[in-house]
């Protein structure tokens, strides 16, 4: 009977949220970044004499090492003395460096779980100490209501330069019953605002998590892809106006994609690809939607032939078209990482690095690496952050020098 109620609730919501959303009006466009590059710029990177020692010692590059000149920096984000931490992300700020931001505590889920933040200084290579943004604690005095757990920070630049912060808070349940939840910094992530809730939904404002960097739209507004794990598994992407929800749309349905990331065509078109959540039997791929309306409707496409097995990706998009995933390649586990490459105009994506890969190795022994993310700071260069075995964060910064060399070094063995 409980289970007939609520259902009867959810469905009442779901209409009561469908003519909300039904009344809007047509989205603004995406923004498209400036694509020019000035060639008299200067590269902020780090000092890359001491790359070659900083590279993984199990990472089998397809780089060969007699032609990669220029190499990845290598390091791992500052140990707060938690034993489990998970769920990195990243921001530029204005003076080149860099702010991360992970959760951290005795377990995924547990209530002494903090969000984490730390700075990278591009010059010195070096991050800073850790200090807590949020904890349950601060978060259920900002929010005026119990908070059982935090997870998946999530930053984004507003259009009037300040950061936003989104976490997901969950107060009764497991991550099906989250909400999202936002902090503001004026001063770079030195201090933050008390925290706001995000209300996605007029009835029933639950089930709604965050993990992939938001867009920004030509109004200024922001467009935060989230998704669904209660009752159906699938995406949304919110339209935001720094704390309320202008609007809302489904990017996939069922039970079977989520956490998606988003890459912009132009000013109408976007591609989403997804996180499979899919039945055993059913194709272990990436699912695709597409918009051709900046956001306002979602249609499922063709997935994309690539393997994936339940596990998060990272998307970018450098100031040339290039784009850059990463991602566990695999069907089953997250022992591998690799990292993708898909030149502008171009349909095809090559493998252009491998990042981790405990396949030689007994089941018992693979670790997991898991939840990438990816930002450039200058246009040209990535940095990237993932989960590494659930006990440290890796930071990988890619010169943008090193990239160039990858695609050729592709092109050289498909010749």
């Amino acid at each position: 009977m409980n289970r007939v109620v609520a259902f009867c609730f959810l469905l009442l919501a779901a209409v009561l949220g469908y003519l909300h959303i039904d009344s809007r009006p047509t989205w603004a466009p995406f923004a498209i970044p400036n694509t020019s590059i000035d060639p008299t710029e200067q590269e902020r990177a780090p000092e890359l004499a001491q790359a070659n020692k900083n590279v993984p010692t199990n990472s089998r590059s397809s780089i060969k090492a007699s032609t990669a000149q220029v190499s990845p920096v290598v390091d791992w984000l500052p140990d707060s003395g938690a034993p489990s931490v998970h769920a990195a992300s990243l921001i530029a700020l204005k003076d080149g460096a860099v702010r991360a931001f992970w959760f951290a505590g005795s377990r995924e889920g547990a209530a002494d779980v903090v969000i984490n933040t730390a700075v990278y200084d591009s010059r010195s290579a070096r991050w800073s100490a850790p200090t807590v943004v949020m904890d349950r604690v601060s978060a259920e005095k900002g929010l005026s209501r119990y908070i059982a757990k935090l997870g998946n920070p999530v930053p984004a630049r507003m259009a009037d330069g300040r950061i936003q912060l989104f976490v997901v808070t969950v107060s009764i349940g497991g991550w099906a019953g989250s909400s999202i939840s936002t902090v503001i910094s004026d001063d770079e992530g030195l201090t933050w605002s008390q925290p706001a809730r995000l209300i996605t939904s007029p009835l029933i404002n639950l089930s709604t998590l965050v993990k992939a960097p938001p867009l920004q739209f030509s109004d200024g507004s922001l467009g935060l892809p989230a998704y669904h794990e209660w009752i159906g598994r699938f995406g949304e992407f919110l339209r935001l106006d720094v704390h309320q929800v202008i609007d809302k749309r489904r990017m996939s349905s069922g039970r079977g994609a989520i956490q998606p990331v988003v890459f912009v065509d132009d000013a109408q078109e976007a591609s989403a690809f997804f996180r499979q959540t899919r039945a055993s039997s059913q194709a272990k791929k990436i699912p695709v939607s597409e918009t051709k309306n900046a956001g306002q409707s979602w249609q499922v496409t063709a997935d994309l032939a690539i393997a994936n097995p339940n596990s998060a990706l990272a998307s970018l998009t450098l100031v040339d078209g290039t784009r850059l995933m990463v991602l566990n390649d695999i069907e089953v586990g997250r022992y591998r990482l690799v990292m993708l490459m898909r030149k502008q105009g171009s349909t095809e994506w090559e493998l252009i690095q491998v990042l981790e890969d405990d396949e030689s190795l007994a089941n018992d022994q693979r670790r997991e690496y898991s939840y990438p993310y990816l930002i450039t700071a200058d246009g040209k260069d990535a940095h990237l952050a993932y989960t590494w075995n659930r006990k440290k964060i890796r930071h990988i910064y890619f010169p943008a020098a090193w990239f160039e060399q990858a695609h050729d070094h592709v092109k050289e063995i498909k010749q």
